[in-house]
Parts: structure tokens; sequence; C-alpha cells
């Protein structure tokens, strides 16, 4: 079982995803699932945003989420989805998963608050199948190196606030390096609200397992 509890970060992102859902996250989650097909695994599911835009090719998603409010609200989400979705408790780091059993593994903003982004990496590596996919949603540190320096400054206290989540992690290249070659992506700047200045730069990619 997971040990993860942000009782009161979790019960805030469920009322600010909401917001920034109609401010353009929800057009951002449908670009990154579609043309998925196959057994999906979602390492950190959150609240289930994604649930509603998986294609029809998807056969079943398994949703490993932590945070135990969040995993309730996910689970409520996957009751109603139209792909069959069960969401499980587990890390990124130890998924509840077998070697190569995922056609696909989709993360969305959540490599950002992972405590070892490599070893999560080489983790959802293992559970998917050779020449299977990774789709990626998350923000990623500035190319601009007053952008980079202002989300180093403010790391400390924005992991602290936010439920571990880093402002500063060059997940691109992480991905990169644990075995999946990226195959297409794109960098752009969004800003739900003034408040998320530091983790402004996001990628939505797909990458596929070497």
């Amino acid at each position: 079982m997971a040990d993860v509890h942000h009782p009161l970060f979790a019960r805030l992102y469920a009322r600010m995803a909401a917001v920034a859902e109609q401010g353009g996250v929800a057009e951002h989650r449908a670009e990154l699932l579609a043309g998925l097909s196959g057994r999906v695994i979602e390492v950190g599911a959150g609240t289930g945003l994604n649930f509603e835009h998986y294609p029809s090719g998807v056969t079943e998603v398994l949703a490993v989420e932590p945070e135990a409010h969040m995993r309730v609200i996910a689970a409520r989400a996957a009751a109603g989805a139209r792909i069959p979705t069960r969401v499980v408790d587990g890390t990124a780091e130890r998924l509840p998963a077998d070697d190569g059993t995922f056609d696909a593994a989709v993360t969305s903003l959540a490599l950002c608050s992972v405590p070892d982004q490599a070893r999560a990496l080489a983790e959802i590596r293992r559970v998917v199948r050779l020449g299977g996919e990774l789709r990626f949603y998350e923000h990623i540190r500035s190319s601009d190196p007053r952008s980079a320096r202002l989300q180093d400054r403010v790391d400390w206290i924005w992991s602290r606030l936010l439920g571990g989540c880093h402002p500063n992690r060059d997940t691109a290249t992480a991905i990169a390096a644990s075995g999946f070659g990226i195959e297409s992506s794109r960098q752009f700047d969004f800003q739900p609200s003034f408040l998320s200045a530091p983790a402004a730069l996001h990628i939505i990619g797909r990458a596929v397992r070497d």
C-alpha cells in the first residue's frame, strides 16, 4: 500500500483542477490521449480527469494513484467512464503490475511530483511492452535562464505547498534517458492563473519503449 498523504492539497487540487479544465487543460488531455489503443496504465491518475478522454481503441485502464482522497474521487469517475477503468493504490516507483503487460503508459501532470523521477520512469518502462508507448503531459523546466532560476528559487516552498510538485524538472531529458525514444512532442506556455507562472512551460508528447 502507498503511504502518500496530502489531505489539504488534495482537496484544493480538486477545486483548482475544475477551473483549469475549463481554461484549456481538457483540450490538452484530449490531445495527449488521441489514438491510444490496447491496455493502458495511468501513473498518478489524480482525480480521474483523463478518464473521459480515453478513445474507444483503449480496452482497459489501470489507474494508479497514491493519495487517498484523490483516489476516492478517481474511483467515482471510473465508475462512469466509457472505458473499463480500475483505480488502485500504488506509487510510480512501485507499480502494481507485471513486466511488459501494458501497451501504453500515461503520465499527466504527475512526473513533477514523484519523489524519484528516474526510478519512476524505469518502473514505467518495466510494465510497458517492447514497442509500447509513453504518453506524457507535464510542466517542465524553462529553457529561458532567468525563468529557470526563478523556478529553482521557488522550488523549496512550491513543493511543500503543492503536494511535492517541483516546477524545475527537465522531464523530457529524463524520459529520453530512461529507455523511451521520444517520437513527437510540443512545448507551449500555459498559465491557467497568474500563480502558475513558475510552471508555465508545458510539454505534450509520445515516446516509444526501446
